[in-house]
């Protein structure tokens, strides 16, 4: 009997059914540098985990640990670990006995159709046990728990990918109402420079020097400058409702540093972005996907392993005491092997084989789809950076050039050296560059933040 057992122990280990799984592993491409060279990058390092402490901005940390630990989408993805766990508990359950346990009393009258005087009746007690072990001689309940336990690091994988977007929106957000929030600023600003010239064109009208064009003119460039202002400020608005959300609270329940910023956040340093080998180990998705492929292809061990007999062990007794059967006939027993077998449907079995082997070659073209997604969004990001990094400094020395075209229009026109028309168009031109360089601040935020993502930092 014990020699039986551990035979049977020995071949579970050594007669698995279906292909032993080894990684996929990317092509050399893959795992090489970017090709796309950005200004202000760092391929040398790698991306940390917390990438937003690069902005070294207390508030923006703060924001970050507070939507990660109260964002529902989170919470949700968190709930889906907790039952993939679970599941597996329950696949590894297949490698316990099954029990089973009967108990019953009973009066009445002795076994037989007859009629039975009354002095006859007795009562009866029963009671049974009975253990069965499934022998996993062909590798059926290993495969089920490798496939359960791939399951839950998928599951845990996408979590950590709804942390990647959460941390990254969470700072999209508040840079965006940041940076909308400096948009009204300069917004404001323009206004207010030109209705300065409006009141000194409206002043010249009055004494005579000017017409009634120069006025509206002005008056139309204010009204321009006025527009501009709850355009941007909606945008703000905007963004701190996404934050709210992004953070778990209801609409506008946001800090008031929040609400009131102005100043853009941005990197203190260049950004690390490492190479593609570290973007394939950090990605969560194509961690997720690697471990799709490995639960499918232990789902093919499960499949294949049904096109043999299930072999159980099992052992019962049964306990039956009356009238008439008292003392050790009341008890009856017997102990393995009591080997049960079950055969499959083998057109069934087969069928199943080849859905398992076919869902593993979707699994596996997924796999390679989504390193291939990886390193075409981290390229796009890089690009789109690095173009609205140089975009940024042209729009920058326009503002200055503007600024100063205006200030030595301004000073002409006292002197009576240029027209009031050359003033405005001076003034126009600068309250454009201001906006543009403004919109081009939020856009290079926003740029930032999708390189961050593509790079998957944010759920270590």
């Amino acid at each position: 009997m014990r020699k039986l057992l551990s035979l049977l122990v020995l071949s579970t280990a050594g007669c698995a059914a279906g292909p032993h799984y080894a990684p996929p592993q990317p092509v050399a491409q893959a795992a090489a540098g970017f090709i796309t060279a950005a200004a202000g990058v760092d391929t040398a390092a790698e991306l940390p985990a917390h990438w937003w402490r690069l902005y070294d901005d207390p508030l923006l940390d703060r924001l970050v640990e507070d939507a990660l630990a109260a964002n529902t989408n989170l919470r949700v993805a968190n709930a889906n670990l907790a039952k993939a766990h679970a599941v597996l508990g329950e696949a590894r359950a297949g490698r316990l006995p099954q029990t089973d346990l009967t108990a019953g009393t009973g009066y009445g009258s002795a076994a037989g159709g007859a009629a039975q005087p009354a002095g006859d009746r007795q009562w009866s007690h029963s009671g049974g046990l009975g253990i069965a072990w499934e022998v996993d001689l062909f590798g059926r309940v290993g495969r089920a728990i490798g496939a359960a336990r791939a399951d839950a690091q998928a599951v845990e994988a996408a979590r950590d990918a709804v942390r990647v977007t959460v941390a990254a929106e969470t700072a999209r957000a508040y840079s965006d109402a940041c940076a909308f929030g400096a948009a009204a600023a300069i917004a404001r600003t323009s206004l207010e420079t030109a209705q300065d010239s409006l009141h000194i064109v409206t002043a010249q009208q009055r004494a005579g020097s000017v017409g009634r064009l120069e006025v509206e003119r002005a008056a139309g460039i204010v009204a321009t400058a006025r527009a501009a202002i709850p355009e941007v400020e909606g945008l703000r608005r905007v963004a701190l409702l996404e934050l709210a959300a992004l953070l778990g609270r209801q609409p506008g329940d946001v800090p008031a540093e929040v609400a009131s910023c102005t100043r853009i956040p941005a990197p203190v340093a260049a950004l690390p972005v490492g190479d593609g080998n570290a973007l394939l180990r950090r990605r969560p998705d194509l961690r997720e996907a690697e471990r799709r492929l490995a639960a499918d292809a232990a789902r093919i061990g499960v499949a294949m392993a049904d096109l043999y007999p299930r072999i159980e062990l099992g052992a019962n007794g049964n306990f039956l005491r009356n009238d008439d059967v008292r003392g050790s006939d009341s008890f009856s027993f017997s102990l393995g092997p009591l080997l049960s077998w079950h055969f499959p449907n083998m057109a069934v079995a087969r069928s199943r084989v080849r859905q398992a082997e076919a869902q593993g070659s979707a699994s596996l073209a997924a796999f390679d789809g989504k390193v291939i997604g990886a390193l075409k969004e981290v390229e796009q990001a890089l690009a789109r950076y690095d173009a609205g990094r140089r975009r940024h400094a042209a729009l920058s020395e326009a503002r200055d050039r503007a600024q100063a075209t205006y200030d030595l229009a301004q000073a002409r026109y006292r002197a009576g050296s240029v027209s009031l028309l050359d003033t405005v168009v001076a003034q126009r031109s600068l309250i454009d560059a201001r906006a543009t360089l403004a919109a081009s601040d939020q856009q290079l935020g926003s740029a930032r933040v999708d390189l961050f993502k593509a790079l998957g930092g944010g759920w270590g």
